[in-house]
């Protein structure tokens, strides 16, 4: 089993070992910009029951689940070279809002498997709770309906987060090819004052639990402040995300200026040398859990963008730092591969309505709409000029209210009725869309990740 060393992973032997790898985005962690849907996961599904019945709705999840990742996936990441996969978790697979601390050991089917999978081919998981009870941050990746991180200001909701861990420690605690568990992707503790003695408390649970998996702590703010944590815990990794804004879907050029600010390789390193502070101060190891730039199907943008990659893991090689690359599957924004056939016909002209809309915060612009927004960015500027609403400030709170959260949400309805006369034939086919089979793949991507790692893209 693996465990932390001063500043290195090893091996029961000592062996020195540098997670390297990807992120199963989108899997048992549902986002908007991964599969095609609006607004965030728990709402769609609503949505979607509406239209097909309770029995239809989870044929067409379960399927989903079963084709996103199969025993071809873990076969191609192990060919590029990549010795671990962060895997995503929503806590709806176990328990649900109207029966707290009720565990559903279902959800542990399909982790069990892929786990299983990832270790046939030598490849480590990190269980990464993506979306906890009450939302632990402001977006729509931990499952939030609102932009309100209400997990920080309710107990009820911490307590059931440390339950649920209890539960999944226990479950692995004698897993070899668990790496470790990563608790609270991206905390927005707004205060700073809630998330340290909650740490304190998890841990503790946690280790009671199983004393042995090494721990992935993300820092506050998205995992980019790690002043709230008092002390070092034992086998722990203090875990930094590190997107480049000139990456984002809003990037401009690179190198060159993204909203006014400069990013270049130069600026790349010294970004990175700032977030890993408190790792180099503490000696503990330095994993990247996130990071990785969204693609335009440009050509020259997306030469760009991997050449941003390619710094970016240069800089990491030449510090011996691990990582695990944002994301492998999803409908053509950014993972290795992407979905096509079926899903992709049917979806196809809905997916391009939301793009045109900037109704997904990680595929937006920022500039979609831009004559009917501009006058209520303006607004704002000019009756609220102090106003700095955490964590990004009044600009991407207010695209974050209007379009990401209001405009993602009318837009359910039209997304569900896409469903609407499907038989069970159809909706497997729709699921069957993100079988490896059928995906497209991102080959220059895949040439620089083998390139990277040592391993061999497949043809």
């Amino acid at each position: 089993m693996l465990h932390v060393s001063g500043s290195r992973l090893v091996t029961h032997d000592n062996t020195p070992v540098r997670l390297r790898g990807v992120g199963l985005g989108g899997w048992m962690n549902m986002e908007n910009f991964i599969t095609g849907y609006p607004a965030n996961e728990s709402s769609m599904r609503y949505a979607v029951r509406g239209v097909l019945g309770e029995e239809r709705a989870e044929l067409f999840f379960d399927r989903l689940l079963t084709s996103f990742f199969t025993e071809q996936d873990a076969a191609l990441l192990a060919g590029l070279g990549m010795n671990c996969v962060r895997i995503p978790v929503n806590y709806h697979h176990w328990e649900a809002d109207d029966r707290p601390f009720e565990i559903d050991r279902r959800g542990f089917h399909h982790l069990d498997r892929v786990i299983g999978l990832l270790g046939e081919h030598g490849i480590y998981s990190v269980i990464d709770l993506h979306a906890l009870p009450g939302s632990q941050n402001q977006h729509w990746h931990s499952d939030n309906p609102t932009h309100v991180a209400a997990f920080w200001q309710h107990r009820h909701f911490q307590d059931r987060a440390v339950h649920l861990w209890e539960v999944i420690a226990d479950h692995y605690r004698e897993n070899p090819w668990v790496a470790g568990y990563n608790p609270a992707n991206e905390p927005g503790d707004v205060t700073g004052k809630v998330i340290g003695p909650f740490y304190d408390r998890l841990v503790k649970a946690v280790r009671a639990a199983d004393p042995d998996h090494i721990l992935f702590l993300d820092g506050n703010t998205y995992a980019t402040d790690f002043s709230i944590f008092r002390e070092m815990y034992e086998n722990t990794v203090f875990v930094m995300h590190d997107y480049a804004l000139a990456g984002f879907a809003h990037g401009g050029p690179y190198p060159g200026y993204t909203r006014g600010e400069w990013c270049d390789r130069g600026e790349l390193e010294r970004t990175f040398t700032k977030r890993s502070r408190f790792q180099r101060e503490t000696g503990t190891p330095m994993w990247v859990g996130e990071f990785g730039p969204v693609y335009t199907g440009d050509p020259d943008v997306d030469a760009q963008r991997y050449q941003i990659l390619r710094d970016q893991l240069e800089i990491y090689d030449g510090q011996e730092v691990g990582w695990s690359l944002w994301t492998y599957k999803d409908v053509g924004l950014q993972g290795l591969v992407h979905a096509s056939g079926p899903y992709l016909e049917r979806f196809g002209d809905f997916i391009a309505k939301k793009r045109r809309l900037g109704a997904d915060r990680w595929g937006s612009t920022m500039e979609e709409s831009a004559d009917i927004l501009a006058p209520v960015h303006a607004m704002v500027e000019t009756e609220f000029p102090s106003w700095e609403p955490y964590p990004w400030g009044a600009r991407y709170q207010t695209d974050d209210l209007i379009r990401h959260i209001l405009i993602a949400q009318a837009l359910l309805p039209e997304y569900a009725e896409l469903f609407r006369g499907l038989g069970d034939d159809e909706l497997l086919a729709l699921a069957d869309s993100f079988r490896l089979e059928q995906c497209a793949r991102r080959g220059p991507l895949l040439d620089l990740l083998a390139g990277n790692l040592g391993g061999v893209a497949p043809s």
